[in-house]
Order: C-alpha cells, then sequence, then structure tokens
C-alpha cells in the first residue's frame, strides 16, 4: 500500500507541475550561500615565483595566499598550480591543495582520454606578470599578485580572463576541532567552527559533511562578448541571461517532475561548459567537475542595474560578459578554448569529451512509447496499427510494467509470457524493442540481482557504511555503486542474451531515473553522505578510504549508462552498435547515449522550450537529443499534436511517449485529418532518414553539432545571437518550427545576406534570398523548412514500414544551387547496424555539381559497400539557364538521361538516371 500511495502522490503532483520547495535555491545551499557573498576586492591568492617550473607543454607553480590582516604577512595555506598547453588553441588550469588533507575528487569519465599535449614556452618575466606562448600563438598572461590569467587570441587581444572579479576560492580541508565553552550544565554556547561547516539540514534531511567545507569558486571574464551559452539542462533561453537579480543557475541532475519554463532550476543534465560569441570571436570554458554547481552570470550589455552602473563608470556600453562557476567540491579544473569561430569552440570540447558514435540507424527513426502497452496483445496491436495505418516505425519501447513487479532483467510471466517471440514478430518487420532498465533495485527477498548486490557488496553505501536504501518505483530500493568496477561487471553481464532470456540483438534499452532519483530523498535524490566505491591506495582509510555522493553525483548517470553501454557491446562480442536513451546528462553522456528531454507537458510552452533546450545539447556535445512528442502529461488537442510531430520530425531523436494516466495517443486515434498530418510528418523524417543518418558520422568525425544554432554558420550577423526558435541542420537546412498556436504565418530570419545566399522552400522549390526575417505563410499542413543554396541533400522517396526495409532502395538527390550554379553535398551508406564500418565497409560520398558536370565521388578510395542503391531521381533547384542535354557515365558506359525543365520554379527534373550508389559516376551537361 505503500508504493500505491507513494504513485498516487507523485502522479498528482506531476499533474499540478513542480513542487519548488522539494528543490534548493542558493540560499538554502550552504556553500552557494557561503561563496555567492564572497566579493573581496582584492584576490588574496599569488604565485610564488620562485618556484615556477616549465616542462614540455606545463607550467607548474606554488601558489599562496596571505594573511594581509596581520601586522607581518604570512603564508595561510598553499596551493599547486598547473597551466597546460593542449593541442588546438585549448588551455588548461588546475589548482589544488598542495597537500590537502583528503583526496579531492577528479571526473573519472567525462574525458575521452588523456588530451593531447602542445609547446609551452616563457616569452617574458617582468613587472609582476608571466607571458607564455603555445606553437599557434595563443598567448598566456599570467599576474602574480594578485593571481590572475589572461589568455590572448591569435590577435593579440584578450579573449578570456581568469579571477579579474577576484573570487577564486579553494577552501581547504579542515580537521575537525572540538566543540568549546559548554556550561555546567552542558550546554553549548560557542563553536569554533562556523555555522554549517560540518552539517546542513535541508527539510528534514541531515547532511553530515563529514570532510566539512571544501568549495571552489571561479570568474570567468568574457571580453568582446555580446553573450554566452551552454550549461545545459534549463528551460530558458540559449542564451544566457544575468543572474543577479535572481537566482544562479544550477547544475546538479535531479528527477523533476513536470519542470517549469523559463527557469534556472537544475534539472536531468548538469553539463559544465560555456561558450561567449561576439563580432569578434568566439572563446569558451569547461569546468571539470561533477560536484553541485551553481553559475552566475552578468551581461554588461543587457541593462541589468550592474551592468548600467559598470558602463556608467566605463563610460558607456561595454560589450563583456562575465560568469562565475561555484561547486561544492572537487579540484579547480578548467579547460580555456580560444575558438576563434563557434564551430572552433564546439569542436574543440568535443575534442575532449568525446563525440557521439555512429548510432545504429533505426534510432534516427521514429519510435512509439507509453507508460505502458500493457501486455503482449497490446504491443501487437500498437505495431499492427502503424502497418494498417501506413505510418512507418522503427520501435515500440516498453516502460517499467513489461517486468516482473519492477525487477529488472526479468519479464511479467502473466503479460510477457514469450518476449522472444514478441520481438521475432517485430523484427520481421525491421522493427526493434526497447526496455526500460533503471539503477534502483528492488529490495526483495529472492530476487537474483538484490541477493548478488548484497551478497557482492555492490550497493551504494549510507554514511554509515550499511548499504543505502531509498524509495523509488519498487518501493523499497537500493543502488548500484558504478564507481566500482565490480558493479560495472557485474552489471554489463546482466544484458548477455542469456542472463536476460527474450532479448537479442534488436532490443535497446532505455536508462531512466538515473539521476539518481530517490523518492523520499533530500531533493528527490541520493543524500550528499552516501558513500561510493574508491580505489584503495596505501594509508588512506576512514573519511579518505570513499568518495561521498556529493563529489560524484553529476557523473553517476554517466556511470550508468558507461555500464550499459559496455553490457550491450559485450553482448554481441562486440559486433553490433548499441543504442541507449538516458536521462541524466553530464559532459560525455554523447560517448554513450542519446537524451530527451524529460517529463514534459502537453502545452506549447514545453514544444518551444524542446528547440532551445535540445541546440544547448548539441553544442554542449549532445546532438542525439529530443522531447516526448506530444508531451509526457497531459493530452495533447489536434493542434498542438500536429505541430510537435511536424517539430519532432526534424529533431535528432524522434519519440512519442506518454504517461500512464493519459488518454491513449496512437497517432490514428485522432480524427482522420490529424491521423493525415502526423502520418506526413513521420514519412518527411523517413524521407531524410540517409541526411540525418550522413550528418551524424559527420558528427563522429569532426565533431560539430548535427543541430546547429544560427550563428555557428553566420557568426558576423548579430541578429543570429538571439535566435533560439529556429536552427540548421549540418549547414544545408534551415529549421522553423511552428511552436505557436493558431498562426497563419511565422517570422523566419534567412542569413547569408552579405555571402547572397539563396534559401529554397524544401517543398515549393522556390527561391528566396537571404535578407533577414521575412514573413512565412503556414496552414496546418505547413512548416518552414529551408534548403541552403550550394547545397545538395540525399533523399528516399519510397517510404516503408520501417527504415531497414529502406536500405537498398533508390535516392533522389535534391541540388539546390548557389548563385554561380554551384552545389554540394555528402552521403552516407553502411548496413546501419554493425561495427564493419570499423574495417572500411562504407561509403562516404561526395557529390558535386558544376554547370558543366555533377560528380559522385568516393571521398575514402580504400572503402567500399555493396549497395544495391540506385539514384531514381535528380530535382535541381534555381537553374537559370537549362542544358540540352545531359549523359551518364559510370563504369565506361555513357548514357543519355531524361529530363524535364518546371518554369514555374526553375526546377530541373533528371528522371531515372540509374545511377548506382555502388561505384563513382559522372553526369556531363551540355548547352
Amino acid at each position: 500500500m505503500k508504493t500505491i500511495s507513494l504513485l498516487l502522490i507523485l502522479a498528482v503532483s506531476g499533474i499540478l507541475g513542480v513542487d519548488k520547495n522539494n528543490f534548493k535555491t542558493c540560499e538554502q545551499s550552504g556553500f552557494c550561500k557561503r561563496l555567492r557573498s564572497f566579493k573581496p576586492e582584492k584576490s588574496q591568492y599569488s604565485l610564488n615565483l620562485d618556484t615556477v617550473i616549465i616542462h614540455g607543454n606545463v607550467l607548474a607553480a606554488e601558489v599562496v595566499t596571505v594573511d594581509t590582516e596581520s601586522e607581518k604577512e604570512s603564508v595561510l595555506w598553499r596551493y599547486a598550480l598547473k597551466l597546460s598547453a593542449l593541442a588546438d588553441g585549448t588551455f588548461r588550469v588546475e589548482l589544488d591543495e598542495a597537500d590537502p588533507l583528503y583526496p579531492r575528487y577528479r571526473p573519472e569519465l567525462a574525458l575521452a582520454g588523456e588530451p593531447k599535449g602542445d609547446s609551452l614556452k616563457l616569452v617574458s618575466n617582468e613587472n609582476g606578470k608571466l607571458t607564455l606562448t603555445n606553437s599557434q600563438g595563443h598567448k598566456v598572461v599570467i599576474s602574480v599578485s594578485p593571481l590572475k590569467f589572461e589568455f590572448l587570441d591569435l590577435n593579440g587581444e584578450v579573449a578570456v580572463v581568469l579571477n579579474d572579479n577576484n573570487q577564486l576560492m579553494v577552501e581547504p580541508l579542515r580537521v575537525r576541532r572540538e566543540r568549546i565553552g559548554d556550561d555546567d550544565e552542558g550546554n553549548v554556547d560557542q563553536l569554533d567552527e562556523e555555522e554549517g561547516a560540518w552539517s546542513e539540514n535541508f527539510k528534514s534531511h541531515h547532511d553530515s559533511k563529514p570532510r566539512g567545507n571544501e568549495a571552489i569558486s571561479l570568474d570567468i571574464s568574457f571580453p568582446d562578448a555580446d553573450h554566452i551559452y551552454g550549461i545545459p539542462e534549463h528551460t530558458d533561453n540559449f542564451y544566457l541571461k544575468t543572474t543577479t537579480s535572481g537566482e544562479p543557475y544550477r547544475l546538479y541532475n535531479l528527477d523533476v517532475f513536470e519542470y517549469e519554463l523559463d527557469s534556472r532550476m537544475a534539472i536531468y543534465g548538469a553539463i559544465p561548459v560555456l561558450f561567449s560569441h561576439g563580432p569578434k570571436r568566439s572563446a569558451g570554458v569547461f569546468w571539470h567537475n561533477a560536484a553541485e554547481t551553481w553559475v552566475d552570470v552578468v551581461n554588461y550589455a543587457d541593462g541589468t542595474v550592474v551592468s548600467s552602473l559598470v558602463n556608467l563608470v566605463t563610460g558607456g556600453h561595454q560589450r563583456r560578459v562575465d560568469a562565475r562557476f561555484m561547486s561544492e567540491a572537487g579540484v579547480l579544473d578548467l579547460f580555456v578554448f580560444l575558438g576563434a569561430r563557434p564551430a572552433d569552440v564546439f569542436r574543440q570540447y568535443t575534442e575532449l569529451t568525446g563525440v557521439a558514435p555512429l548510432p545504429p540507424k533505426f534510432s534516427l527513426a521514429y519510435h512509439q512509447s507509453r507508460w505502458n502497452y500493457v501486455d503482449e496483445a497490446d504491443v501487437r496491436s500498437v505495431d499492427d496499427g502503424f502497418d494498417a495505418n501506413d505510418i512507418p516505425l522503427d520501435s515500440i519501447w516498453l516502460d517499467i510494467e513489461y517486468t516482473d513487479r519492477k525487477k529488472y532483467f526479468t519479464w511479467d510471466a502473466e503479460k510477457f509470457p514469450h518476449p522472444g517471440d514478441m520481438v521475432a514478430n517485430l523484427t520481421a518487420k525491421g522493427r526493434k524493442l526497447i526496455v526500460i532498465i533503471d539503477p534502483h533495485i528492488k529490495r526483495e527477498a529472492g530476487y537474483f540481482v538484490h541477493e548478488d548486490a548484497t551478497e557482492q557488496g555492490l550497493y551504494v553505501k549510507d554514511k554509515d557504511g550499511k548499504d543505502y536504501e531509498g524509495w523509488c518505483w519498487p518501493g523499497s530500493s537500493s543502488y548500484l555503486d558504478f564507481f566500482n568496477p565490480a558493479v560495472v561487471k557485474y552489471y554489463a553481464d546482466r544484458f548477455k542474451f542469456e542472463n536476460f532470456p527474450g532479448t537479442s540483438k534488436d532490443v535497446h534499452i532505455w536508462n531512466d531515473m538515473n539521476e539518481p532519483s530517490v523518492f523520499n530523498g533530500p531533493e528527490i535524490t541520493m543524500p550528499k553522505d552516501c558513500r561510493h566505491y574508491k580505489a584503495p591506495q596505501d594509508g588512506q582509510d576512514g573519511i579518505a578510504a570513499f568518495w561521498e555522493h556529493r563529489h560524484v553525483h553529476n557523473e553517476n548517470g554517466l556511470r550508468h549508462i558507461s555500464g550499459t553501454h559496455q553490457g550491450m557491446i559485450d553482448r554481441s562480442d562486440g559486433k553490433y552498435r548499441p543504442f541507449i536513451l538516458t536521462r541524466a546528462v553530464f559532459a560525455g553522456t554523447q560517448r554513450y547515449a542519446a537524451v530527451w528531454t524529460g517529463d514534459n507537458a502537453a502545452e506549447w510552452g514545453f514544444l518551444q522550450a524542446s528547440v532551445p533546450m535540445c541546440i544547448s545539447l548539441a553544442v554542449s556535445g549532445v546532438s542525439f537529443c529530443g522531447s516526448d512528442v506530444g508531451g509526457f502529461f497531459k493530452y495533447p488537442e489536434a493542434e498542438l499534436m500536429t505541430r510537435w510531430y511536424q517539430a519532432g520530425a526534424y529533431q535528432a531523436f524522434f519519440r512519442a511517449h506518454s504517461h500512464l494516466e493519459t488518454k491513449r495517443r496512437e497517432p490514428w486515434l485522432y480524427d482522420a485529418a490529424t491521423t493525415a498530418r502526423l502520418r506526413d510528418a513521420v514519412r518527411r523524417r523517413y524521407a531524410l532518414l540517409d541526411f540525418w543518418y550522413t550528418l551524424f558520422y559527420e558528427h563522429s568525425v569532426d565533431g560539430l553539432p548535427v543541430t546547429r544554432p544560427l550563428l555557428q554558420e553566420y557568426p558576423k550577423e548579430q541578429e543570429t545571437y538571439t535566435i533560439d526558435n529556429e536552427y540548421l541542420l549540418g549547414d544545408k537546412l534551415l529549421v522553423r518550427p511552428v511552436l505557436e498556436a493558431g498562426v497563419t504565418s511565422v517570422k523566419v530570419y534567412l542569413p547569408g545576406k552579405d555571402s547572397q545566399t539563396i534559401w529554397y522552400d524544401v517543398d515549393s522549390y522556390h527561391a528566396f534570398p537571404a535578407n533577414g526575417y521575412m514573413n512565412v505563410e503556414v496552414n496546418i499542413a505547413k512548416v518552414p523548412v529551408f534548403q541552403r543554396g550550394g547545397s545538395i541533400i540525399p533523399r528516399k522517396e519510397r517510404v516503408r514500414r520501417s527504415s531497414a526495409l529502406m536500405a537498398h532502395d533508390p535516392y533522389t538527390l535534391v541540388v539546390a544551387l548557389d548563385n554561380q550554379a554551384k552545389a554540394e553535398g555528402t552521403v552516407y551508406i553502411d548496413d546501419g547496424e554493425t561495427y564493419d564500418y570499423v574495417s572500411n565497409k562504407f561509403i562516404y560520398a561526395k557529390i558535386t555539381h558544376e554547370p558543366a558536370v555533377m560528380k559522385y565521388t568516393f571521398v575514402n578510395e580504400n572503402a567500399s559497400y555493396p549497395t544495391r542503391s540506385w539514384v531514381e531521381r535528380i530535382v535541381i533547384a534555381g537553374i537559370k539557364t537549362p542544358p540540352k542535354s545531359a549523359k551518364l557515365s559510370q563504369g565506361g558506359k555513357q548514357i543519355p538521361l531524361q529530363m524535364t525543365l518546371h518554369r514555374g520554379n526553375n526546377v530541373l527534373v533528371i528522371r531515372k538516371p540509374s545511377a548506382s550508389m555502388a561505384s563513382p559516376w559522372e553526369i556531363h551537361f551540355t548547352y
């Protein structure tokens, strides 16, 4: 009955929206309150010049803090500084206690590997400043006292400044002293430590803080920046706003039911990376820290009280943005990116934290989910419904009710008695099954995972060293400690086909609730004084023998999906690519999983928020992003559902999902006209599936976002700096989803005026010269999508029941000419599911068009793939002077081609050139 009551409470809280009282403000977070008020006139931190050593790409030195209040200044604390020059215009600054009482935690999984080093040379040491340079010519100027770092771009101008506002702080770890001042009756009338140093309370929860205060802080300034971006996941704009009049942005992975819109509250993701941009340059920083973090922002151009005062003092408009990171624990470890364009800094970040590997192709298609499809008959009915209504589908999802009473790696024997047959019925149509595996483990005698975890000591411990017990969907639950290598091995083995009967290579995984979510925990998560595994080291016992949850919290979900990923790879001996969806997000998540934006609602505001949320995640490394189409809570009426499907068709992860208490909403359950529009949206996605697949392949190579803000490709156009209701897919498609109710037109910004860019409506092929904003008329079936002139996009117009059935279908190549009658594009082809592409079993081809010839050539001549696909049609938009004839040359043969000119929109169509995609070809035009 407790579980039922808890579920009812949670369901009601979801319907009513987030209860903000369950989550801390900065004032209620001890370290945030303490550090935010720390605003000294002068920094206490100084560099000891006598200790400076430069070797290879590293400067090492001692930093000290000095007691300036005593008659004779004395050193209070000593710190070890390390400045590293890294490849590609990146620097790293690390500051730790020289001899800490306990080791401080450094994230172990965020980086994709050891960063590559560059050279670092001393240029000068004079007037209390060290000047150093890397091989590219970027300079770093270190002011000795007070300590300050200035990073200069290749023009010699300051791009990033550290500690310009004197807010550097690394709280030294201390030994707790005894209470003093007991009176005769034993009452404590004085403590020799400040309030909250060794414990904190929030509502009914007590945090013991055995290490005491250990917070860190650093201010970062971006001169000449108009805006800064990043630090997802939040629900406000893509560009970050000044926070001085309210709460800072919070980075702390939390389970927030129906989260609040236009908010800086923490939700499921916490990626501590910031990017700045202005007309002069782009730059960025990555705060390598897994603890709870708050970020203050001051944009001196946005008209706030603070910025207005600064501008008054400085004599006018100041183009600059400041940020300040404040974390509860950890080492100060900061990477600085010196772009100088948006694409450069986005790529520099993924160079550190990794790219999304090439996903299985089906995962880019359409997914159908609900909490919950109740049994095998329900799954079959939904599967058949898509066929009956001619709507393509690639996967059906099962939420927690498929299990035996919420015990993962099991099936409900009554509702899902034949899971293997159910999967086979789906795979016969080229479809997949995706099932949920959450990190909480039901504490039930006889449940093999619980028994093993208890016996082998695999659970997270509480503050007293006992198995931590909290509440989640199964009721009483414990949590596997993924920081323990033995846990990762045990957990990964659960995915072996023999250990998870009913699964196959076509069953993939959804990792939810991995913030971790603990229904009766502080802020609906795990207490900070819980204990995680730490690799044994000599001489370390007691407090030093484990990590507290406060140190590792934001990395917890990354550990979970990393274990899932390992299990999915191992189960097929490394042959098949896994697909994993995660809710918790941290730096490096992109290497393992796709992300969705969590428990949204069927409201226009949540549809609108999904766009900047996914743009922000994309520039922060996580391109594989989408929202629950239609909204998780509530029921979307026909117009909202239509617009959400249309928007979802142009987001990387395209899944419809809904709460168990909502009305069923499979596409055919709406009226016939709405069903037709939903069908059209899904079919549009399938027609572009090879385009999406190519974009993700290219991301895996170059690290650039798949979904891009306009400023990435048009960094000089200041109008693009705050546009976050439209975006680019690669550099070829511009998408402006309709996000408002009842509109008959929307404003669309077409960038590229200075380069005389032409944009083509993808429906009519009508050309529009870039000229900033224009009004585009829309009806319920229309979404403004434009193809850039100078690009070529591969399409497949024969949409079938699933993407697997389209693998060898013919292509339509859409050529959008620029004002020189030129265009180029790419296409990537492989088997869509294995790692054979690593052994050069793929095609990555470049397609070019010039007035005299169109060519299809292999970028990697050592790679090949036996595709049976061919070119069914070539559409050339923007023809001014049509050719008189055309001939295909392939394999030593020349074949004349048929062409049709449509003068109404200047489109030339070449029908059935029948060129094979398995080998290079050319089409020669005569005039």
